[in-house]
Formats: structure tokens, sequence, C-alpha cells
């Protein structure tokens, strides 16, 4: 598997980048992880919206799937310029009806609501799902593929569950809203060092740090989670790309 970083800030985009956006690839398939504000601008410098096999959404926040509609016009224009695609399915829960209903555009793309409690089979992927401690209803994945495993908490405070949930992972991809002295409790998000005892008690072989805040010294974020985790750390950035 190949995990680029289309964009990692919380909340919105930094000037000239961009919110929540996670390409996925294996043996051909290219699997978007959420679609948030300035994602599919970013996009187009490793692959075309045309190109998208399929998308997948923790949560409906507007940094998570801003650009949901964008990809679904760029898919359209793309179509009238000759460049005929099939339907994009766009994966996503049904807990809010309404968000749910927008994923579904003319046929150019086709929301398919994912069941929790099920194991979900996209192209060479394998994806479970936790419901994760956020004030919108999310999911966390775990994504498995020619014997690897990313997991993505989505947005979430921590809770215990992602602890057997993300056992052994090769890379825990975990939002970090907030730094250490930080409670980001009450906001459903995590800091600096329940990312780092998360990385530690689930034992993953490497930690990127995502959903970062706008604010601060980010380098701090990777110290304050190092007190916890002693493997590899590393804060989420533009067009990272790791290989597993």
């Amino acid at each position: 598997m190949k995990l680029t970083v289309i964009g990692y800030w919380g909340g919105y985009p930094k000037q000239n980048e961009a919110s929540s956006g996670y390409l996925l690839e294996h043996e051909g398939f290219q699997l978007l992880i959420d679609c948030g504000s300035g994602v599919l601008s970013k996009l187009q410098n490793i692959i075309q919206p045309e190109e998208l096999d399929a998308v997948i959404l923790s949560h409906y926040h507007p940094d998570h799937i801003a650009d949901i509609g964008v990809l679904q016009h760029a898919r359209l224009i793309q179509g009238f310029l000759g460049k005929r695609t099939q339907t994009l399915p766009l994966y996503g829960h049904d807990l809010v009806p309404y968000e749910f209903s927008k994923l579904t555009y003319k046929e150019i793309t086709k929301g398919v609501a994912y069941n929790p409690s099920e194991t979900l089979t996209i192209g060479p992927f394998h994806v479970s799902f936790l419901r994760t401690d956020h004030p919108a209803p999310c999911y966390a994945m775990r994504i498995e593929a020619a014997g690897k495993t990313i997991v993505y908490t989505g947005d979430s405070s921590f809770k215990e569950e992602f602890i057997e949930f993300s056992r052994n992972a090769d890379l825990l991809l975990c939002e970090c809203n907030f730094y250490g002295h930080q409670n980001g409790k009450s906001a459903g998000h995590m800091n600096s060092i329940d990312a780092g005892k998360f990385a530690h008690k689930a034992e993953v072989k490497q930690l990127i740090l995502t959903h970062l805040p706008h604010y601060g010294s980010l380098p701090q974020l990777i110290t304050e989670a190092s007190t916890e985790f002693t493997g590899i750390i590393m804060l989420a950035e533009e067009f990272q790309s790791i290989s597993l």
C-alpha cells in the first residue's frame, strides 16, 4: 500500500493548503479517504479527479467533506469533455440522512452506506470501523491489504477501544488537534500525549500526527508524543508519501 497525504489541517486549510484528505493506492486502485477543503486542488498534483476509483468518508464535518461537491462537478465536466468514467462510489455512514443523500449526484457519484459492524471490501482494501468520540457521528477505519494495516482515526478524543482496534498496525494516522497541556476531550479531539499513549499501547510501528492545530510550534507535538511512544513519529505534511 502507498499512502499520500493530500491535506492535514484541522478545522480549515491553512493558506494554499488543504484540510483532511489522504490517497491510498494498491494494485492500481486509488481510494481517497476524506475530501476536505482544498483537497481536490491539491489532489490534481498526483492524479486527476476522474482517475479515482472510490472515496470513503469518516464523517460529515466540512473539513472532511467540503470538496465532495467540486469533485462531483469535476467528474461531470470531464465527462462533457469526453472522459467517460463509471459512477464513482462515495462510501459514508447514513446516520445523518441529509448529508448522506448529497453523496449521490446524477450518474456521477453514488452514495454507498457502509455497515460499521461489518468489514467492507473496496477494491483490494478491507476496511473495518470503530465509532469514535466526536460531536458528529464519526468512524475510525482499519484498512488492510497485502498483509499490511493502516489505521485512520478520523476525529476523536481518546477511547480505550482504539487500542485493540489498532493493535500492531503498520501505520497509525492519528488526529492530534491539541498540544499536551490541553484537554481536547470535550471537543472530541486528541492531544499529543493521547496520541503517543495510543501508539504505545497499540504497539504500532509508525505514528503520523495529523488534523493539526493552526497555532504553536508543530514540532512540539512530536516531542510531547515521544514521551509516550519511542517508535517512528512524524508530522503529516503535504504530499508526504509512505509505502508499506
